[in-house]
C-alpha cells in the first residue's frame, strides 16, 4: 500500500510534464474552450432571439454537431492542425454551444417586456439594451449553462490522450496501462473530479457577486418583536 501512494505523485517523463504541470495543462485545454464558446454564443443567442425564426436550426445544428463523436473530429482537423492541442480545444468549443445557447437564448427571453420597454424610453439601443440590460439579467441562466459547459468540458479534455499525449491528465490513464501502475489512473480519476468540482463551486460563486439581488438562502429572517402590541383604544360612548 505504501508503495501505491509512493507512486502516487511520481509522474512517468514520457508525460514531459510535472504533476501541477499536467493541472495547468489540462485547465488551459479544458477552460479555453468553454470562452470561445461563450464569445461565440452570446452574439449567436442575440441573433436568435432578434429573429425567432433562426433558433430552431441553430439549436439542431449544434445538437448535431455535439452528437459527433469527437475522435471524429480528431480525424478530420488533424490534417490542419496536428497533434496539438489546438485539435482538442475545438471540439470542446463546439460542444459547449449545445449547452450555451440554449441558456443564454433562455435567459434573455426572460427579461420582461417593461424592462425593455423602458430601457428603450431611456434611449437605448439594441446592442447597448443587450450588453446593459438583458445580459445582466439573464447572468444566473448564463452560469448555469457555463456550470455545465465547463465541468463537460474538463471530463472531455482526457479524450485526447488518444492523439498523442495531448490528454492532459487524462495521459496518466495510458501511462498507469503501459507502466502497469494503477495508482496514476486513480490520480488522473481524482484530480479531474477535484478541478470539475472546484470550477463549479468558483462559478456559483461568481453567480453570487454578480447577482447580489437574488436570494442565496442564507440569510436570516428578521426575528418577530417582542414587543408586546398595546392594546387597541376602547370606543368611548358620549
Amino acid at each position: 500500500m505504501n508503495g501505491f501512494f509512493d507512486g502516487f505523485f511520481d509522474i512517468p517523463s514520457d508525460l514531459q510534464h510535472s504533476y501541477q504541470g499536467l493541472i495547468g495543462l489540462h485547465l488551459r485545454e479544458a477552460l479555453l474552450p468553454v470562452l470561445a464558446g461563450l464569445l461565440l454564443a452570446l452574439p449567436l443567442a442575440q441573433l436568435c432571439v432578434r429573429f425567432r425564426w433562426l433558433y430552431p436550426p441553430v439549436l439542431g445544428a449544434t445538437t448535431i454537431l455535439y452528437a459527433v463523436p469527437s475522435l471524429a473530429f480528431f480525424v478530420v482537423l488533424i490534417d490542419y492542425t496536428g497533434q496539438t492541442e489546438l485539435t482538442v480545444m475545438i471540439p470542446l468549443a463546439v460542444y459547449s454551444l449545445v449547452v450555451l445557447v440554449p441558456a443564454i437564448v433562455d435567459g434573455v427571453r426572460s427579461v420582461p417586456q417593461e424592462t425593455l420597454a423602458a430601457a428603450t424610453a431611456m434611449g437605448f439601443g439594441p446592442v447597448r439594451r443587450y450588453l446593459q440590460v438583458q445580459l445582466p439579467i439573464a447572468v444566473p441562466a448564463i452560469i448555469a449553462g457555463l456550470r455545465v459547459a465547463t465541468v463537460s468540458s474538463i471530463s472531455l479534455v482526457s479524450v485526447g490522450t488518444l492523439i498523442g499525449n495531448q490528454g492532459a491528465l487524462g495521459n496518466l490513464l495510458a501511462d498507469a496501462q503501459k507502466y502497469d501502475r494503477p495508482e496514476l489512473a486513480v490520480n488522473s480519476v481524482i484530480t479531474t473530479a477535484v478541478l470539475a468540482i472546484l470550477c463549479d463551486a468558483l462559478l456559483v460563486l461568481l453567480r453570487v457577486v454578480l447577482t447580489p439581488w437574488m436570494p442565496n438562502g442564507t440569510r436570516r429572517r428578521p426575528k418577530p418583536s417582542t414587543r408586546q402590541k398595546l392594546p387597541a383604544p376602547q370606543d368611548v360612548t358620549r
